[in-house]
């Protein structure tokens, strides 16, 4: 799991570099609409919804603390940092190497998530 955070971390890091001002204020770098539904950003934006709401879930329930929380936000925030200077890389949109990495990333944090909200007994 530390390696993983650790791989979270330095891809925060170098997202946080070249992270862009949002040219709408709302998450859209580009501020066009084409952007917010090109298929391959909806595809991450909804896993990092999702993520999300599993996350505040395993928290008012009680399966998660909010430290786990905390951190398990943190990594989704940095997954969406990442996308976000990607997208502004790209006038808009994901390519299909981003996304497969973006997507490797979401599967790594949907299991943190699992293994912390149902740890092994």
């Amino acid at each position: 799991m530390k390696k993983i955070l650790l791989g979270f971390a330095g891809a925060f890091a170098l997202s946080t570099f070249a992270a862009p001002a949002f040219a709408d204020g709302k998450g859209n770098p580009t501020g066009g609409n084409f952007a917010k539904q090109h298929p391959r950003r909806n595809e991450v934006n909804k896993r990092v919804d999702n993520q999300r709401e599993r996350i505040n879930e395993g928290e008012r329930t009680g399966k998660l603390t909010p430290e786990q929380a905390r951190q398990l936000k943190a990594n989704d925030r940095a997954i969406k940092t990442q996308e976000h200077a990607e997208v502004k890389a790209n006038g808009g949109h994901l390519t299909k190497a981003q996304q497969k990495q973006l997507n490797q990333e979401e599967n790594a944090n949907s299991k943190m998530i699992h293994d912390e909200k149902h740890p092994a007994k």
